[in-house]
């Protein structure tokens, strides 16, 4: 496992980190099944973990929990995430801070998640959405700096709006953010425009998020891919949405070196910008771990195929269905 600084908080993180929405947030998810694979990362050199409250209303953060004190002699980089006061995802432009993340409401959910971490501290606690014209309000930024004070966590992030890289830039120049969750892929470059210049001007670090783009770039997908009943990609692969992920993912397969798979590549695409402090793949079975964990060995992809992926660059914007 390859480690990288983690922006001004001066942590070495793993490159592949650990992304734990499919331990409690999707169907099919087993208890016995994500602690073996959470354990399995941990042996393969994985320290970061991204988790959040409303990933089984704190049952995925309970299994972080668990899984801190079976590895108390290891240090492994706790993130978490506030859901919205109005349980809405994504946010709107319209929304008010009050409505979304007044202070009472940040503390009270950060206790939630202490509790069911079963620590003192979080190291990095994020609001699950934003809106960047929240950037200057007092209230706020007042109450991260007094859980920073209060020693309730270490460092405060915000993970973007799909789609949006654009809707947090003023908000990071208050310096009271140090690391950003964005959408990240060989579709998703458009962060690389604005945000992660800003991001490597102000030293803050940088999760890439969704590697994987929500399963198109693991090549598993077609457009009769059904889902089971309750599963949240029912509502985000409509029709409209499949058939022109599936057709973008069958144009990048020809390209995939023949030693090396579609999520392989996908990973390494990111891995290959050093502007990355992480990627979280979810990974809920071992096998998904072995192959994930793998790929941080230090080697990027070739310099001609990275160009040829640069081509592949789709901009899409929020709609009804991108949640």
């Amino acid at each position: 496992m390859q480690y990288r600084r983690f922006g001004r908080t001066g942590w070495e993180i793993s490159e592949v980190g650990y992304g734990m929405w499919g331990m409690a947030g999707w169907t099919e998810s087993d208890d016995r099944q994500s602690e073996q694979s959470l354990d399995l990362a941990v042996a393969n050199g994985c320290n970061f973990f991204d988790t959040a409250w409303d990933y089984g209303s704190g049952h995925s953060e309970e299994l972080l929990g668990k899984l801190l004190k079976r590895h108390p002699e290891q240090k492994l980089y706790v993130a978490t995430k506030i859901p919205p006061r109005n349980f809405t995802w994504p946010s709107k432009s319209n929304f008010k801070l009050e409505d979304v993340f007044p202070a009472r409401h940040i503390m009270e959910y950060t206790e939630k998640s202490l509790k069911n971490l079963g620590v003192e501290t979080i190291d990095l606690m994020q609001f699950h959405v934003w809106e960047d014209s929240w950037a200057n309000q007092d209230e706020w930024q007042r109450a991260v700096e007094k859980l920073k004070a209060d020693g309730k966590i270490q460092h405060m992030g915000i993970s973007v709006n799909r789609w949006e890289p654009e809707n947090v830039l003023e908000t990071l120049r208050t310096g009271h953010i140090s690391a950003v969750q964005v959408i990240y892929n060989i579709f998703d470059q458009a962060p690389e425009d604005e945000l992660f210049p800003l991001c490597e001007k102000l030293d803050i670090g940088i999760i890439a998020r969704v590697p994987f783009d929500e399963g198109t770039l693991t090549g598993n997908l077609t457009k009769d891919s059904t889902f089971p009943e309750g599963d949240w990609r029912n509502t985000y692969f409509v029709p409209e949405n499949l058939n022109s992920s599936v057709a973008h993912a069958d144009k990048l397969k020809p390209l995939v070196p023949e030693d090396m798979t579609l999520p392989e590549m996908a990973l390494r695409f990111i891995l290959s910008n050093p502007q990355i402090s992480t990627t979280i793949p979810g990974m809920r079975k071992a096998n998904h771990v072995k192959a994930n964990t793998a790929t941080s060995d230090g080697k990027g992809l070739p310099k001609e195929l990275l160009e040829e992926l640069k081509g592949h660059r789709w901009d899409r914007k929020p709609t009804e269905w991108s949640q």
